[in-house]
């Protein structure tokens, strides 16, 4: 009934995160702090970018679907459940468990993807070992 709401929520609050930590690596990257430490390849204000995407484009879809199925409307209180107390306990209920359930599994594939994404990025370049095994393929 609401479950995206959830995702709704957290896409929000992602995003806020992505603008400070773009704002500060654009600071950092002007003053040209050089630390020790070495600067990822990937920086978190992009990965923060694919997390809200995939928060917002879930949550836009299943929006979509409970318009389809009459379930969101366009006049107050816009969700049908609402208007009973009983369908309003239903509701939230389901906001707890499927709502949220599917916002930290999102949110868990977007952490392996982020990690993966690292790794490969850190890699050292195998370019000439690829061509090389590639040319002797073909002999």
């Amino acid at each position: 009934m609401a479950c995206f709401t959830v995702s709704v929520a957290e896409a929000i609050v992602v995003k806020v995160i992505e603008k400070k930590v773009a704002k500060k690596e654009k600071l950092a990257e002007a003053k040209g702090n050089t630390s020790n430490v070495e600067k990822p390849l990937i920086p978190l204000s992009t990965r923060l970018g694919w997390l809200s995407k995939l928060l917002f484009g879930g949550s836009a879809l299943l929006a979509f679907e409970h318009v389809w199925h009459g379930e969101v409307v366009p006049w107050f209180p816009f969700l049908t459940a609402m208007n009973d107390a009983a369908d309003a306990a239903e509701m939230l209920t389901e906001i707890g468990t499927v709502g949220v359930g599917m916002a930290a599994l999102v949110t868990g594939v977007w952490f392996v993807m982020s990690k993966t994404a690292l790794y490969i990025a850190g890699r050292p370049a195998l370019k000439g070992l690829q061509t090389e095994a590639i040319i002797k393929d073909r002999k």
